[in-house]
């Protein structure tokens, strides 16, 4: 671990990016609801408002699970002595990057290096 990297100050900013998601989840669990079907209660078009926002919703609510799951993994890091260190090269992860993103597993050529990887995949 980087000896100018104050680890007091990131265990809090993730801990409070988890509890702000953890927050934001419980009171967004409504919008996840099965829609209803029954259109002579709601028109065509408002069921598939309903049916667009749900599915936003759905998909909210997996990116929130991931960037939770992102952030006791960087937890988890700094319970080791390995937060700020890249998980993919072992080079220290430049403290400017961590404050933009606490959870940032990767330095920032390895992580252009799995963007690039990832589009070319596709």
């Amino acid at each position: 671990m980087a000896d100018d990297i104050n680890t007091r100050y990131f265990r809090q900013q993730l801990d409070n990016l988890k509890r702000e998601l953890l927050e934001t989840s419980a009171s967004g669990a409504d919008a996840d609801r099965t829609v209803e079907l029954d259109q002579s209660r709601v028109g065509r078009l408002s069921r598939m408002d309903a049916l667009q926002a749900q599915a936003m919703s759905v998909e909210t609510h997996q990116r929130r699970d991931i960037q939770i799951q992102r952030i006791a993994k960087a937890l988890q890091r700094l319970d080791e002595g390995t937060y700020g260190e890249c998980s993919e090269c072992g080079e220290l992860i430049a403290v400017k990057r961590l404050e933009a993103d606490p959870a940032a597993p990767l330095c920032i050529a390895c992580a252009n290096r799995a963007e690039t990887d990832t589009a070319g995949a596709l």
